[in-house]
């Protein structure tokens, strides 16, 4: 009997860890990671769909879709689509429009077909990526956590596999991976990270540290996440007639500075305040309103919002 390559059999173990019964898709754009995720999710799984995403931001991109759609037909995946996107207006800069813009297609992709989750091809190196580009613009723990394992209908099963393990069982397997040009321009800031500074990395401290940062990472999402849970119960209890209302001062002033920045982050969402463009910035304005408390004006929250400190609450000021 043939001994499988290791490579292979660790991207195989790792996608069969995760697997979730009934259909699933693959997100794959033809690059090793994912074609490599591709094939173990095809060879253990039942059934398996594929998803690739034609961003059009490069020429010949709907060719390469067509290609990787065709092997995926090929190779037995059912169903097989290919999704165009448009970036245009979509802000936060191109890898964050393109981010956005593929998400939201696999997302209805997958409703569209009744599928229970789609696989993203993450590796551990893009943890570790993920992790020091969290650290250089001055990310708190949920930044530090880095990727999840899963979130919604996505699932990352290799984040405990390393890119170069996914590159080997291409070869293995006889498949040809592309290489993206977006991942060695300069002009982006994972690709620096990528191309030097982990690299960098790596040869003053050794190739444990690729490994090690992911797993602070996962040790850093399961704190993060016991500490919002915290933070939930502490919010219900911090309105001071109800959730709607404003937040009692004194409430959030007996809380310890984690959970009560938590507490303050969750209000501003719930009033509407987007996520993404809620900042450090933002809350450290809020919990001055609890903390530093000296007649200061309005915080403006993002999407518009005021919140102002009147007669111990913090409230929301009418438009």
């Amino acid at each position: 009997m043939a001994r499988i390559p290791p490579s292979v059999a660790a991207v195989r173990q790792a996608v069969r860890r995760a697997l979730p019964p009934g259909l699933v898709l693959v997100a794959c754009s033809g690059g090793a990671d994912s074609l490599a995720l591709a094939a173990a999710a095809r060879f253990v799984g039942s059934a398996v769909g594929l998803v690739t995403v034609d961003h059009g931001l490069q020429e010949g991109s709907d060719r390469r879709a067509l290609d990787v759609s065709g092997w995926a037909r090929d190779f037995g995946f059912a169903p097989v689509e290919v999704a165009t996107v448009s970036v245009a207006g979509l802000g936060g800069g191109p890898e964050a429009a393109a981010r956005s813009a593929r998400y939201a297609a696999l997302s209805s992709v997958a409703a569209r077909v009744g599928a229970s989750a789609v696989l993203l091809g993450h590796t551990r190196d893009d943890q570790a990526e993920t992790v020091l580009l969290a650290l250089a613009r001055g990310a708190g723990p949920r930044g530090l956590s880095g990727m999840p394992r899963q979130k919604g209908i996505f699932l990352r099963p290799l984040l405990d596999v390393g890119r170069a393990d996914t590159r080997k069982a291409c070869a293995a397997l006889g498949l040809v991976p592309w290489d993206d040009p977006h991942n060695t321009d300069p002009a982006f800031a994972r690709s620096r990270v990528r191309g030097a500074a982990l690299p960098a990395l790596v040869e003053a401290l050794g190739p444990a540290v690729v490994a090690n940062l992911a797993r602070s990472a996962e040790q850093i999402a399961s704190d993060s996440s016991a500490l919002d849970a915290l933070a939930a119960a502490a919010l219900l209890q911090a309105y001071a007639s109800g959730p709607g209302s404003g937040l009692d001062v004194s409430d959030l002033s007996g809380m310890v500075a984690a959970i009560r920045t938590r507490v303050l982050h969750a209000w501003a969402k719930a009033l509407g305040a987007s996520g993404a463009a809620l900042s450090h910035r933002h809350v450290a304005a809020l919990d001055a309103l609890v903390t530093g408390w000296h007649g200061q004006g309005e915080v403006h929250l993002p999407g518009g919002i005021r919140v102002a400190r009147v007669r111990g609450q913090l409230v929301r000021v009418p438009d």
